[in-house]
This record gives structure tokens, sequence and C-alpha cells, in this order.
């Protein structure tokens, strides 16, 4: 996805909406790792989808999940790969052109690779060669050679854990400023719900802002709402549910009008619910490492802690060094050619009844970037069961 540039692909006009609109109201892809208890029979890609042939066995929601990588991996966004006349007739997404034929070839090739050198495990992807270039480069450029270094990407799964240094806190620690941050750990076990709302923007609403609603209930429930315009002055409900076990996306006008979520966007969702309820954080993962080289984000010095949820997948959590907030959450969605990354930042924290919540926070995926803008919280409110229920389509 060319994220400077307006996307090609709107709401109602092709399958790859499930994708942009479904984990923006997810709060993005999920990690990578394994799946969150669920007993529904996920759709696979084929099952809804014609003429699948190299990505065919994997669920719906992964096979969008690896269009995207495939989207960074070499900076084009869906029209660069289809026929431009599946804008207006889903049916022409299944249409073969020269460069889905050279994609489907370039996935065995890298699956050989991976298979003759690294004994299958996956040590080669896209990304390796392309770095967001449709064409990898052959000749060494002397400009980058000798010219400035880009700065490192904070981001990076590949950041290697140090030995730290003598007084540097522990990921307890790290953890145990946070929850003071927000107003101690005493007052955030007593929030035990919140409705918030406010606007939600996105690629989905072309750059409009719309009413949206969340709500949250302890210890792991959430629920997201936004109301998007679908034409003709029509508005209708994009949803996203998180139950404590299960996982859907509705969404209006879309060839899949219910997504189940599974593996890594299954996982996902529960850490965004999890991380609803700030005080229970550390129960959220486990395995804390803290130990990661200090970086910076918008001029802020962060600490670096990471852990491993349920499903076994990584998060790295950025803390403000100074004032111990939480600044960035990134994650990894596994899909069959290469993880997915993707980024929450949290700001504008304000206190209400002596706890501090972010009232904005922004998701950036390799399928697009979504704006959340909170301008009311209520904490502690009843909220209707019905709510964290499997949404109708």
């Amino acid at each position: 996805m060319k994220l400077g540039s307006r996307p090609t692909i709107v709401p109602a006009r092709g399958t790859v909406v499930v994708c942009l609109v479904g984990v923006a109201l997810a709060s993005g892809q999920a990690a990578a790792g394994g799946q969150t208890a669920s007993t529904q029979k996920p759709v696979m890609a084929e099952d809804i989808l014609k003429n699948v042939q190299v990505l065919r066995g994997i669920p719906l929601d992964e096979f969008m999940g690896t269009m995207g990588f495939f989207a960074a991996a070499l900076s084009l966004n869906c029209t660069d790969c289809h026929v431009g006349a599946a804008l207006d007739n889903w049916e022409r997404y299944a249409d073969d052109t020269p460069r889905k034929q050279t994609t489907r070839k370039m996935i065995l090739m890298v699956r050989a690779i991976n298979q003759a050198n690294f004994g299958g495990k996956r040590e080669v992807t896209c990304y390796t060669c392309h770095r967001s270039s449709n064409r990898p480069k052959v000749t060494p450029s002397l400009a980058e050679q000798y010219g400035t270094p880009p700065p490192d990407d904070p981001d990076e799964l590949e950041s290697v854990e140090q030995t730290p240094a003598p007084g540097a806190p522990s990921a307890d620690q790290i953890l145990d400023k946070y929850i003071q941050a927000l107003g101690g750990a005493q007052r955030l076990a007593n929030l035990s719900s919140f409705v918030a709302k406010g606007t939600y923007t996105g690629y989905d609403t072309s750059d409009a802002k719309v009413p949206v609603e969340v709500y949250a209930k302890a210890p792991g429930q959430r629920t997201t709402v936004a109301h998007v315009s679908v034409g003709d002055g029509t508005t209708k409900d994009s949803t996203t549910v998180y139950d404590g076990r299960a996982g859907w996306i509705s969404m209006p006008n879309t060839l899949v009008p219910m997504l189940v979520l599974t593996g890594g966007n299954l996982d996902g969702a529960k850490v965004d619910a999890d991380f609803s309820f700030p005080g229970r954080i550390k129960q959220a993962l486990t395995n804390w490492r803290a130990g990661f080289p200090e970086t910076t984000i918008d001029d802020h010095e962060v600490q670096i802690v990471q852990g491993i949820s349920a499903g076994k997948s990584l998060v790295k959590l950025y803390f403000d060094r100074k004032s111990g907030l939480l600044l960035r959450q990134v994650r990894y969605a596994d899909t069959v050619v290469g993880l997915n990354p993707t980024q929450v930042d949290y700001s504008d924290y304000r206190e209400l009844s002596g706890v501090k919540l972010p009232f904005r926070w922004t998701v950036t995926w390799t399928d697009g970037q979504s704006t959340f803008e909170m301008s009311e919280v209520q904490l502690n409110v009843p909220i209707d069961a019905a709510k964290f229920a499997k949404p109708t389509p």
C-alpha cells in the first residue's frame, strides 16, 4: 500500500476491503503465533475467492494479511496487481495478470530457498530482497554506502536484547512505573468497564471522520462500532467484537459480511481487549524481557519491553522514559509468506477519576492507517452483554 497516496480500493468495491476495514477496527492486525481458543471453523480463502492457486488452505483473514505483506514488500496497492475493472466488480479480482502469475512463481521460489537452505524455516521472505521496491536492486549504491545511514527502525523485530547496564530497570520495574503513571494499581484494579465515544478516520472512510463507539468490559471483552457511509447518504455499522474467546468482524456491502478472526488476528483482538484494562498488563503477557537498546519516538526517549501473549505472539511495548506512559505497541501477524507488523501509537492521555487513559490512538499496518479520537469516556458503567455477542451482518 502506498501510504502517501490515495488508496485505490474503497469500501464495498472489492474483497480487499475486508482487510482494510476489519483490521483497522480491530486496532490492527495481530501478533504472530498460535490461535486463541475458538470453536468456530474459519472460512478458507478458496471457499470465497476464485482462482486461488498457491495460497490455498489458509483462513481468509490470513489471506488478506498476506496481500498486505505483498503491498509492503513491493510498495504496491491492489490495482497494481489486479485489473482495474475489479474496483467495480468483485468477480474481476480473479482475473489473471502477468504480475499475479509472477507472484505465484516468486512464492514457490522463496519456499524452495527456505526448504533447501534452512530446513523449511522461514528465513527469506519477499521483503528480504524487495525492501519496498517492485524490483530488487542488484547494483551497490555508492550514495547509500557513503551517505548518512538511515535512522534505525525502533519497531524492527530483530532488535537484539543486550545485557542490561548496571542499574538499568527490569521489565517489572518499567511496568510498575507505567501502572503508577496511570493512577496506581488500586485505582486501575477498580476499573471494570468503559464506554468511549468519538471519531474514527481511515481509508475506508475516505479520510472523513465518522462516529465510533468502543465498549470494553474486564477481564477481556471489547467491541468497536464505526458508523461508515455506504453511499446515497446511508450509514451502516462496521463492528468488531472480541467476546473473551472468539472474535468477528461484521461489515456492510462487502464480499464477506461476517469474518471470523483466526490465528494472529484473533490473538491481537485479545491483546487489545486485555490492554483496555492496564492494571492487568502483567497478566496479559508472559516471558517479559527488557534490556533492549533505548531509542526515541517523536523526540521521546523510550524503554522497550517485550512479552508473549496467550497465543504465543510477540508484543513489544515502548514506554516514555520520563513519564512512564505507553507510547507504542507493536505486534506481528503471521502469514504464510512472513510476519506483518502492526503499530499502535497512543497519545492524549487524560485523567478520569484518578485514572489516565489515552483518548487518541493511531493504528498503522501493511494495508493502511486509521485514527481513533475519543471525546467522551465513561468509566465503570453497565454494558449490556449483547454488545459482546457475535454481530449480525
